[in-house]
């Protein structure tokens, strides 16, 4: 019943678009970050490890929020060797409530302001997985982990009046055919796949973005989230043998070098041609419209209440 409402929904030129720009290289900036701080989260690895880079070498101010301390002292001393940058790591867990709370506290006692900050920390499982706080891990570390620390910031990010807020999301999003299962975030009642929860955790960031959206329609906060491409990342590797057999055979035999994603994700955070884009889906740097069941603004109040009753924020 979900697929064939979802074929009905969709657009034979929207899935046309799709592929089209799959093929598509991204748009480049060459604007300076000099001054400006970013806020990056799953630095130290993929499409993380080249956005800061990148932005480093732009002479971006870096704050980055990582799971691994040897993995962030390995960065610290890469980029302030290479480029002398401004870096200061936070060690938190996107699996972790608690975590991601006292990181958001940390970030709201810093008093310079926030130019730009970028959701990137995720997790790709197939087989059932929950959290410490008895969360289904991948709709926490993908979905309500970035969701938190947003409603946490927003106040802050509102009174500075100036922050770029870049999710990085996925065309994963349209493998959750039904949507968001409220009422069974556990897959206790439904198949559990890989590409399901993925895909619906994906969901519940783009429909909730929305709702940000609004909350910063009266200032210069913009929210937006970008499809990354296909690249090389350790997205998945936690999985078994045959997981990593089937990736390296179908995945990263026609995968990109992530620098491609961190060249779309600077453009997005510093082009002037992005000014005031906000709530929007981009693939690379092209926008596109996400599938029918994540811009269903219906399910957007539903999914918002679920995610503050889910980090205890109601």
């Amino acid at each position: 019943m979900a697929l064939i409402r979802y074929l009905i929904q969709y657009r034979f030129r929207d899935m046309g678009e799709l592929i089209r720009n799959d093929k598509k290289d991204p748009l480049e900036c060459s604007r300076s970050l000099e001054g400006k701080t970013i806020v990056l989260s799953g630095a130290t690895s993929g499409i993380g490890l080249e956005t800061a880079r990148l932005f480093a070498e732009k002479g971006a101010s870096l704050i980055c929020l990582n799971r691994n301390p040897d993995k962030s002292e390995n960065l610290e001393k890469e980029l302030k060797d290479k480029f002398n940058c401004d870096l200061q790591t936070i060690i938190v867990d996107f699996s972790s409530t608690a975590q991601v709370k006292n990181c958001a506290e940390t970030l709201l006692k810093m008093e310079k302001p926030i130019d730009i900050l970028i959701h990137n920390s995720g997790v790709f499982n197939t087989t059932k997985q929950w959290t410490e706080d008895n969360i289904e891990s991948v709709f926490q570390v993908n979905h309500l982990g970035s969701f938190l620390l947003n409603y946490m910031l927003k106040e802050k990010l509102k009174r500075e009046n100036r922050a770029r807020i870049i999710y990085v999301n996925s065309e994963g999003h349209r493998f959750a055919l039904a949507g968001v299962h409220l009422k069974d975030l556990n897959w206790r009642w439904h198949l559990y796949t890989g590409l399901k929860s993925y895909g619906a955790a994906k969901t519940a960031q783009l429909l909730t973005m929305q709702k940000f959206k609004e909350f910063f329609s009266d200032c210069n906060v913009t929210i937006n989230a970008m499809h990354p491409g296909n690249v090389k990342s350790d997205m998945g590797n936690n999985n078994g043998k045959l997981y990593r057999m089937m990736k390296k055979k179908l995945i990263l035999s026609s995968a990109k070098e992530p620098a491609i994603s961190a060249k779309a994700l600077y453009y997005l955070a510093a082009s002037d041609k992005i000014e005031g884009f906000s709530g929007k889906f981009f693939n690379l740097t092209t926008e596109e419209k996400p599938a029918p069941h994540a811009r269903d603004y219906s399910a957007v109040e539903g999914v918002w209440k679920k995610s503050l009753e889910l980090c205890g924020l109601l």
